[in-house]
């Protein structure tokens, strides 16, 4: 999961895009700095020239340009709170990039260094192939239009048909659970919130184990965290990006993932219904309690994030 900001509202015509693309960061961070030394070391280990390794992104995890080859390091940072085997989880990553590569969906595995998982100092890392051409993220992100809202349900479609014969080993929906939990106990509430505040998200989360995290639904693989920022817009086609938190669960999970993303994002009950239209998803309701157990793993999620910053400054001052 990722913070997630309210932006403007839903239009009917697009705006200039706001899909993520690749933004070059004019200051790098300590955990950025870190995470960029451990990437050119892992991929200078393994014989790949760089004339410089350049951070296009940074958040919940670091992405590392390896320049001038097309691979992109990514290296977990901020995520690696959730897991208790990160190997494991990146394992599973690569494998469904591996399974997508021939549809196009996702973005492939490197071909010019071992994808991983690779580990450096502390830092896990995969390596995949640089997607040219991605449009720029802007500072201020414009209204989401109808058109988007309907292409992250078609592109969603596509990728859960692609998934469903996809048979190898996956975490499941009590995996999750465990991970979010995980993620609450390390909440510490002189820096994020008060205790209260803090048991109150477990006792919600504890009331949805049984409708979602042990839900009778059938299951698939699954992308794990859809939204709009994870699906790359180039100039001839659209891309999945950022498979971390494949599972296997009910589709249930990634299309509330796409509703609470569009709403976020400011989109009306017309944008959600025309995204929903566009995947082939009848009934809304059938979303709620999976909404709302992703709405405490966004709070957790936010209240770690601000608590690791404030770790951050600290150690910087």
């Amino acid at each position: 999961m990722r913070p997630r900001v309210r932006e403007a509202g839903c239009v009917g015509t697009r705006p200039r895009r706001f899909l993520l693309g690749a933004r070059l960061l004019e200051m790098v961070s300590s955990p950025d700095q870190s995470a960029l030394a451990a990437a050119r070391t892992v991929a200078s280990a393994h014989g790949l020239k760089l004339d410089a390794a350049v951070v296009i992104y940074s958040g919940s995890n670091v992405l590392v340009h390896l320049r001038p080859a097309p691979v992109v390091a990514r290296v977990m940072t901020g995520t690696v709170a959730l897991h208790d085997d990160p190997r494991r989880w990146l394992e599973r990553e690569v494998s469904v990039l591996e399974f997508l590569a021939p549809s196009g969906l996702a973005v492939s595995p490197s071909r010019l260094i071992a994808p991983g998982p690779h580990c450096h100092d502390g830092l896990w890392m995969t390596f995949t192939e640089w997607v040219s051409e991605v449009e720029p993220n802007p500072e201020i992100h414009p209204a989401v239009s109808i058109d988007d809202a309907r292409e992250l349900g078609r592109m969603m479609r596509y990728l859960h048909d692609a998934l469903r014969p996809y048979d190898r080993k996956l975490g499941g929906s009590r995996e999750l659970r465990d991970d979010i939990e995980r993620l609450l106990g390390q909440l510490r509430p002189a820096d994020a919130q008060p205790p209260a505040a803090i048991s109150s998200l477990g006792e919600r989360l504890n009331a949805l184990g049984t409708v979602v995290f042990e839900s009778s639904l059938p299951t698939q693989a699954l992308h794990g965290d859809v939204s709009l920022r994870n699906l790359l817009r180039t100039r001839r086609r659209l891309v999945w990006n950022d498979f971390e938190d494949t599972f296997r669960g009910p589709v249930h999970w990634d299309v509330a993932s796409a509703v609470g993303s569009l709403r976020v994002h400011g989109a009306d009950r017309r944008c959600v219904r025309e995204m929903l239209d566009a995947y082939g998803w009848n009934d809304e309701r059938e979303l709620a309690p999976f909404l709302a157990a992703q709405d405490v793993y966004d709070e957790i999620w936010r209240m770690y994030h601000r608590q690791r910053r404030r770790t951050w400054r600290a150690a910087a001052s």
